[in-house]
């Protein structure tokens, strides 16, 4: 049983300095079972689904209806508000419920939206919450071998062949069926399949088309399924313009809210210190890989993802403003990812099927900025340590160095 353990603490850590959070993720990624995991530290709870009617209608009736449940001892009830977001004054109607009870109720706020697209100056519920994000599994919180943050940070290169075997079955079924848990855990290709066929066209039809102003669903549609043969290379907003026919605005507004509905996420081009690097585009993944047909393209957006979701976990802790980059000049020479801290680089890492040697460009990018590098493979029972420089360089299994990502 996959009990979101990570997840639990860092709800854990920012309950204690705020009494509302909000959990942001994609759609069916878990956090309505979170919730009900995270309900289970308190001896009082209410839950309030607004896509449920009854439980829309008890919210318009009486807003603090929370207040009729009946408590177990004095201890603050959690109040659950599930896709709150939904109703249309909701941001209104948080920031009444947190002023007046925010001394007597906790409260956890959960939505598939972008929920953290509101954090701005003028935000009517500035400072009155903490926001953290739950994602799809990934190896690193499912095999049970991460890290110390501080570990990591200070020798990112350690590495351990412990469970080999498991963290690679592992990682086959993430794979196979992505880590979104319905088809994760029937570990079923035809439940995988038939998962996957609705998921998106249900989010695009029903979240992006209630809750946004788009005028065609159906092009944001057809932009999401070319998105699976473009993962690698970044992002042309011009190519992807040609082959809808629309301007290359509008592809990049269209990208701007799958992004927003957690159906994708894109990382940016790091520039200092990289002469003539590329500046503009953006290379964009998807959270369910198996849609990707060719094997290195899923491999490096699985690669993509575990990063993405350790970066994710460390800046929502308040450990610092981390962020995740590719390196790419216009002599062609890339390196697939930089993992940067407070806007100094920390960390490169290439994500190559079988090439067991370092490649010419991670080489190159180590000189230039003088940091560790990493190049993960999908093949090889053990690991290697090249020397570039003072610097080296771990070439391993992507199992095997992912599942230590804190």
């Amino acid at each position: 049983m996959v009990t979101r353990a990570l997840y639990q603490q860092i709800w854990r850590e920012l309950a204690i300095d705020k009494e509302m959070v909000f959990l942001a993720g994609p759609r069916q990624a878990g956090k309505t079972t979170l919730g009900k995991i995270i309900a289970k530290e308190f001896s009082t709870s209410v839950y309030c689904n607004w896509d449920i009617p009854q439980d829309r209608i008890r919210l318009l009736h009486n807003p603090s209806f929370f207040e009729e449940v009946s408590r177990r001892d004095a201890s603050p009830p959690l109040v659950i508000f599930d896709e709150i977001h939904k109703y249309h004054d909701w941001k209104n109607y948080l920031k009444g419920v947190y002023d007046r009870f925010h001394e007597d109720y906790r409260f956890l706020v959960s939505g598939s939206g972008r929920l953290d697209i509101y954090q701005k100056g003028g935000d009517s519920l500035a400072g009155r919450y903490l926001l953290f994000h739950l994602l799809p599994f990934t190896l690193a919180e499912i095999g049970d071998q991460r890290r110390m943050f501080d570990e990591f940070i200070t020798e990112p290169l350690s590495i351990s062949m412990d469970q080999a075997v498991s963290l690679r079955e592992t990682w086959t079924t993430l794979e196979k069926f992505s880590g979104f848990p319905e088809p994760f855990l029937a570990g079923r290709s035809t439940s995988y399949n038939r998962w996957s066929t609705t998921y998106a066209r249900q989010l695009i039809r029903e979240d992006i088309r209630d809750l946004t102003d788009v005028k065609s669903v159906g092009a944001v549609e057809t932009l999401f399924h070319l998105l699976p043969s473009r993962v690698g290379s970044p992002a042309s907003y011009a190519g992807l313009a040609r082959d809808l026919g629309v301007s290359p605005v509008s592809v990049q507004n269209r990208l701007g809210l799958l992004e927003r509905f957690f159906l994708t996420f894109s990382i940016g081009p790091w520039s200092a210190r990289i002469a003539r690097a590329i500046l503009k585009e953006r290379k964009v993944y998807l959270f369910d890989p198996p849609r990707i047909k060719d094997p290195g393209a899923r491999f490096e957006n699985m690669v993509a993802l575990e990063l993405f979701r350790a970066m994710t976990n460390w800046n929502d802790l308040g450990l610092g403003t981390f962020s995740l980059h590719f390196i790419k000049n216009k002599d062609k020479q890339e390196v697939d990812f930089l993992l940067a801290r407070d806007n100094e680089p920390i960390l490169l890492i290439e994500a190559k099927l079988s090439e067991t040697i370092p490649s010419s460009a991670l080489r190159k990018f180590q000189t230039d900025l003088d940091v560790p590098a990493v190049q993960l493979t999908v093949v090889g029972e053990g690991f290697r340590l090249f020397s570039n420089g003072l610097r080296k360089i771990l070439v391993a299994p992507a199992w095997a160095w992912l599942a230590r990502l804190p």
